[in-house]
């Protein structure tokens, strides 16, 4: 009886550490997704107003998502013998010295520098490298069958996080009334995006032992190549399907991430910081409700046709932004897009994390993150070439993006029996 009294407190306090990472993580992302979605509307706007062309600004957007797509490969190499709790660490670093750079440094070749070596938020969803190994952890210290409602949960808060930066990236517009030079309002939120990274930093210090990687069996057979590749083991296949799907969806993605969206909008219609900010503190708030319909639809068709399935209308709805003659029915389209278009988002988390073995997460996470940098990490520079002369009217970077997003449907139809 008192050996089994020891191990139900043990389990109880085992269980308690569980939901308390849970919320940590969860707050993690919550934060950083509220500073990445300050930052996609701010930054475009910023840019554009010291003189930088739609190219350049695409340019730098892509130059980003390389870096992305660098540091995620890193992670998905080091991360678990490095130790998870230090690597979030390292990137919060990276991101708060972006921060830092952007708001005090105007030029263009040192900003390209930071956007490949630190963390910039050009979209409140968020492609950085810190995704793989938070879902890695939070696959960890979940039971499975809460597992899908744990991630719609961390992306809902994320998107709501990130609905309320938007909103606040209008702040030097509103500060201009009182006197403030609009320069240094820019200034002021680029060291509001440096605080969350410390904020950051503090929350990651906070989490146990529990969430680190557990310890692999034996240690990889190979040379030097084969301890570089991410160890995916007996899933590599199936794994590498799903990345080729994932990144198609994402190449068709970078060409409207948030910041383009914004400076679309920005250049077509003229619309101003502040009601950039209105819009897409509700487009976020729009996404949150994708998340909420999540579950109970993935419960009832599955979580691949749930993926599949909400693509099509996304995209119709998509399409009718780029032909809309004015700025209210272009928004209310891209409102209507909001609440079907990361509907897939946390039923694609869940699936990957319950296809591979729990020794085999965070290298999955990472290597299907890293095939959605490199698919996202070419088209911010051609969006940025579409939004100059006619492809600005034509509203050519959505169209073209629905082209990529049906070629997946289309893909992801033939692959629903891996």
């Amino acid at each position: 009886m008192e050996q089994k009294a020891k191990t139900d407190q043990a389990l109880g306090y085992e269980t308690q550490h569980s939901q308390a990472d849970q919320r940590g993580i969860v707050l993690m992302r919550g934060l950083r997704s509220f500073a990445y979605g300050l930052l996609a509307v701010l930054l475009p706007i910023a840019l554009a107003r010291s003189g930088e062309t739609p190219a350049a600004i695409g340019v730098l957007i892509t130059v980003s998502l390389l870096g992305d797509f660098v540091g995620t490969y890193v992670i998905s190499v080091i991360a678990d013998p490095f130790g998870r709790r230090r690597t979030l660490v390292l990137l919060a670093l990276l991101m708060a010295a972006t921060g830092i750079i952007f708001g005090l440094v105007h030029v263009y070749a040192v900003l390209l520098v930071a956007a490949f070596f630190g963390t910039l938020g050009t979209s409140a969803s968020e492609t950085a490298p810190f995704l793989p190994i938070e879902q890695a952890m939070l696959s960890q210290i979940c039971e499975a069958r809460r597992r899908t409602a744990l991630f719609a949960r961390y992306n809902l808060v994320a998107t709501f996080a990130g609905a309320l930066g938007a909103l606040t990236a209008g702040l030097p517009d509103l500060l201009t009334r009182i006197g403030m030079p609009f320069p240094l309002g820019i200034g002021l939120l680029f060291g509001v995006y440096t605080a969350v990274a410390f904020m950051v930093i503090g929350r990651t210090l906070r989490l146990s032992p529990a969430v680190e990687a557990p310890i692999r069996p034996s240690k990889p057979k190979g040379g030097t190549f084969q301890q570089l590749v991410p160890p995916l083991g007996n899933a590599r296949g199936m794994v590498l399907r799903l990345t080729a799907l994932f990144s198609v969806d994402a190449l068709a993605g970078g060409l409207v991430v948030q910041s383009l969206l914004s400076l679309f909008f920005h250049l077509r219609f003229g619309v101003s910081l502040s009601q950039l900010a209105v819009l897409f503190f509700g487009a976020n708030l729009f996404s949150a409700l994708s998340f909420l319909a999540a579950v109970p639809l993935a419960r009832r068709i599955g979580l691949l046709n749930t993926m599949v399935f909400t693509h099509l209308p996304s995209n119709v709805l998509l399409v009718l932004v780029a032909f809309m003659p004015t700025f209210p029915l272009a928004a209310v389209f891209l409102l209507l897009r909001q609440m079907l278009s990361q509907m897939d988002v946390p039923t694609r988390q869940a699936y990957t994390m319950a296809l591979v073995q729990p020794t085999q997460r965070t290298a999955t996470a990472s290597v299907t993150s890293l095939a959605r940098s490199a698919g996202s990490a070419i088209s911010p520079a051609l969006s940025g070439l579409f939004l100059q002369g006619p492809g600005l009217v034509l509203g050519l970077p959505l169209i073209t993006a629905v082209r990529g997003s049906l070629d997946l449907i289309h893909e992801n139809r033939k692959s629903v029996s891996i």
